[in-house]
């Protein structure tokens, strides 16, 4: 076997592999041998087929697949073992390799395409400047957060004149067709518009309005008729609606029963204390997502100032390929500079993951695992035995399955995450503080 790099330059290349008939012909000979001794021909005893004969049914096939075989593991060793940088992995020219004549050839010529990535440097420094923001929970935002979350632990029940807001029960006719069901609307579904001819009404009014002015689109039209969204989108004009019941969200009280719900047993024992420690979590929660901003911004950083040299030619292809048929190469080139920053981005992340010698063992992998589905067991820091074994049997199976790539999806994070914080302890930062208008316009244009 024979194995030539050709550099067609700084980010491409080609592999020739050259495999010889006394690298494939010992195993191919070996498995005929076994093929004679079961297969079962006609004319022929078991055991006692020709060589000849088995050699023409079986022998191609074996050739091909051995030969493939040590292709794979060839091609990946030699870049390995020649530390090879490259994007992706190599990919073969279908173009030579369907003139390959299989059934009279003995040495076989392969070619692979290299997308080669040049060594490149990058900064890690306090040049490095990057704004953080810190977010703080206005008056306003406070007050809408408490009015939903007493709104969401609430509870239904009766009232008799419709408010905005409230949910009524009743019989809704065409007034032009001979369509007529019972069905609940919710006032928010009704357009602002045409509200007034909803709210102020009580058990017994009827309502009447066209269809399409109240509610604006098919699909709440779809909604509150139960029709499937074929059958709304043909349906228009005036409609009646008889109500018979109205049903209203009521807030919770601001009570020691509802301190404890929300914030844990005993963490917090008044009104104050509870706006208090609500203004916090408010905070807490948009600065976490000032982190993935922050982290967003970084990675602009760096992908703007590193130069990395990349083969555009080679990235397209081998995305077209990797992706089997999911993207065209029209979506490719529609979004290449998204495609070339991830991949710049990838680079240069890991690099600076190398250079720092940063790892991840499987305990930090099982704890990041065991610290998500906690979440879902509400956060809770310390944990019954039962419930701790029962996330340890949940972890276990979640990074067993998809034959671990669940697993591999958690080491890339935890690596991912090591290396940000890394970064984050290098660069200087100019903190800024926002309110959380500010800050909600800066997330949506990033």
């Amino acid at each position: 076997m024979e194995i030539v790099l050709d550099k067609k330059g700084a980010t491409a290349a080609t592999l020739k592999v050259t495999i010889k008939a006394a690298d494939y012909l010992p195993t191919i000979q070996n498995k005929l041998k076994d093929y004679g001794k079961k297969a079962s021909v006609k004319g022929f005893r078991p055991g006692k087929v020709p060589s000849s004969v088995v050699e023409k049914m079986y022998g191609k096939n074996l050739k091909m697949e051995e030969i493939n075989k040590i292709l794979s593991r060839t091609v990946s060793q030699y870049v390995k073992d020649e530390k090879l940088n490259i994007i992706g992995f190599p990919l073969p020219d279908q173009g030579l390799a369907a003139k390959i004549d299989w059934d009279n050839g003995t040495e076989f010529e392969f070619f692979y395409d290299l997308g080669l990535i040049p060594e490149f440097k990058y900064d890690l420094s306090d040049k490095i400047h990057v704004t953080k923001f810190e977010i703080e929970a206005d008056p306003k935002h406070i007050a809408e957060t408490l009015v939903n979350i007493r709104r969401q632990q609430g509870k239904m029940d009766e009232a008799e004149i419709v408010v905005e807001g409230d949910y009524i029960n009743g019989e809704m006719k065409s007034l032009s067709t001979d369509f007529v069901t019972t069905t609940m609307i919710p006032t928010e579904k009704v357009e602002k518009s045409e509200l007034n001819k909803f709210v102020g009404k009580k058990i017994g009014d009827v309502i009447e309005f066209d269809i399409d002015k109240a509610f604006g689109d098919k699909t709440s039209i779809a909604h509150v008729t139960g029709m499937t969204k074929e059958e709304a989108e043909t349906t228009s004009g005036t409609f009646s609606f008889t109500v018979s019941g109205v049903r209203r969200s009521f807030p919770a009280e601001l009570n020691q029963e509802f301190f404890d719900k929300i914030f844990g047993p005993g963490a917090v024992a008044s009104e104050e204390e509870f706006n208090t420690k609500l203004a916090e979590t408010i905070n807490q929660n948009y600065n976490r997502e000032a982190e993935v901003l922050l982290a967003k911004n970084i990675r602009k950083e760096f992908v703007a100032n590193t130069k990395v040299d990349i083969s555009e030619d080679f990235l397209k292809r081998f995305l077209l390929v990797n992706n089997e048929g999911k993207i065209s190469a029209e979506q490719i080139d529609a979004d290449f500079n998204l495609y070339q920053d991830d991949l710049k981005w990838l680079l240069i992340r890991n690099k600076i993951g190398e250079d720092n010698s940063i790892k991840v063992d499987h305990a930090e992998v099982i704890s990041r695992t065991k610290e998500l589905f906690m979440q879902q067991f509400g956060g809770m820091t310390t944990l019954s035995e039962k419930i701790e074994e029962t996330i340890n049997k949940i972890a276990d199976n979640y990074l067993a399955a998809e034959n671990g790539k669940n697993y591999n999806r958690t080491f890339e994070e935890v690596y991912y995450n090591k290396v940000l914080k890394l970064i984050e302890s290098k660069i200087s930062y100019k903190t800024k503080k926002i309110s959380v208008d500010e800050f909600e316009k800066l997330a949506q244009a990033n």
